[in-house]
């Protein structure tokens, strides 16, 4: 496949953009790759800068829940630009998805808007800090929760792809603020607690982590950390920025029966617009500005072009009974069929499914926790990475993030994907010398 404008955009990048990306695992590296530019995007397509198409499973990290350019939502941001792209005062419209997000995700008594997924999980750290007088939280290695200096401490995604993290300019107060532990371990949780009485805050967690690649818990996992921090007055934050109207109405909590004292939202919720969400008990939200101690404040949170993009999202959502259940259908077909196309060619794996996200380790063992996900086959990867990316589909470039399908994605798709995958492994365990 030739890219020749993708690599001459990216050359002009990089002598004024740091890194040629404005997030590192856009740069493809992990793959070993030149990052691919694009155009536009339509439904469950994206179009690059030479010409090709390809059947996108990235959806924007997961924020694309109908697709690209979806008409409803694009009709309500251009609706809403029409009016101004920002106030800085409070407006009706934010109080309407407010009411829309409490009313399909009844633990969040209250929220409050800001501009991104980070901003979301460090404010609801500070608030779960100033709520309860304690220092440290205690996060799991692997989840990611944005680029807040308390979570890049043995950090996902992108940090984990490009083998820092622990960032520098993390300090070392902040460090040991931060308890990092095992995903899926309940005994660890367990002594953490034992060995920092009444000093731990809260635990944020991913419910289905989707930045190591997507793990997902172990059964009574979730609900155990939800009695390890009630009975240690500490508040437990799932972190559904990912997973939040992506995997169901109600996200992750809807679906494995927990009640988190506070969440993070993010993506889906913005419409493919820059938005963050966080909230929860109403006692813990009122201890923020204006009513309590705890402060945050951002001069874009609430922008009317992304709630009216959030509202239309959401509208969608409430309006479509059977959306999730055909998301998850298709899902599960495209899953299977990657499956049996690994086991066909004798190549060992695992695939990982919930609602409409997917991951896919190339490892014989079972995937638990980080150190599960880095026995991943990462050079068998970044091969099968490129040979799909020449059959024009377009996957998460790194082993340790998810993909998503989306309502746009139809059968067609999903059988065209399995097809690439067929080829795509043969011709690689061809180049390899291995049996294809």
């Amino acid at each position: 496949m030739k890219l020749e404008r993708s690599i001459a955009a990216f050359a002009r990048a990089r002598r004024v953009i740091a890194g040629g990306v404005n997030s590192p695992v856009r740069a493809l590296g992990a793959v070993g790759l030149s990052p691919v530019f694009m155009k536009n995007g339509a439904g469950a397509m994206l179009h690059d800068l030479d010409g090709h198409e390809y059947i996108d499973y990235v959806m924007s990290w997961g924020a694309l829940l109908f697709g690209h350019a979806y008409a409803p939502i694009g009709r309500a941001i251009a609706n809403a630009a029409t009016r101004g792209t920002s106030y800085g005062t409070p407006t009706e419209a934010e109080s309407e998805l407010a009411e829309l997000i409490v009313s399909m995700m009844p633990s969040l008594e209250r929220v409050r808007f800001v501009s991104s997924g980070t901003e979301a999980t460090m404010s609801a750290v500070r608030l779960a800090r100033g709520f309860t007088g304690r220092p440290k939280i205690v996060k799991f290695a692997g989840c990611y929760h944005g680029h807040g200096d308390s979570f890049l401490i043995a950090a996902g995604s992108g940090a984990l792809t490009h083998g820092v993290p622990d960032s520098p300019g993390v300090t070392d107060g902040t460090a040991a603020d931060t308890i990092v532990l095992p995903f899926n371990d309940a005994a660890a949780v367990e002594a953490a607690f034992d060995a920092h009485p009444r000093q731990i805050a809260a635990v944020i967690v991913e419910p289905y982590p989707g930045n190591m690649g997507l793990v997902l818990p172990r059964a009574g996992y979730l609900k155990r950390l939800r009695e390890l921090c009630s009975s240690a007055d500490a508040l437990l934050i799932f972190d559904e920025v990912m997973t939040g109207f992506r995997i169901g109405r109600g996200g992750a909590q809807a679906r494995e029966g927990i009640v988190p004292d506070l969440t993070t939202l993010g993506k889906v919720v913005g419409g493919g617009l820059p938005i963050g969400v966080f909230g929860g008990r109403a006692d813990v939200m009122s201890h923020l500005s204006p009513d309590g101690p705890v402060y945050q404040a951002g001069t874009l949170s609430g922008n009317p072009l992304a709630v009216a993009a959030g509202l239309a999202a959401l509208g969608a959502i409430a309006s479509d009974a059977t959306l999730y259940d055909r998301l998850e259908e298709r899902t599960g077909q495209l899953a299977h069929g990657l499956h049996d196309v690994m086991e066909r060619h004798g190549v060992a794996h695992q695939c990982a499914r919930a609602g409409s996200m997917f991951g896919l380790f190339f490892t014989p063992d079972p995937v638990y926790d980080l150190e599960g996900a880095r026995k991943s086959d990462r050079t068998l990867f970044a091969k099968y990475y490129a040979a799909m990316l020449d059959r024009g589909t377009y996957l998460a470039p790194s082993p340790f993030e998810a993909n998503f399908l989306s309502a746009a994605h139809t059968q067609r798709d999903i059988e065209r994907t399995i097809a690439a995958a067929d080829a795509s492994l043969a011709a690689v365990l061809t180049a390899s010398g291995a049996p294809a």
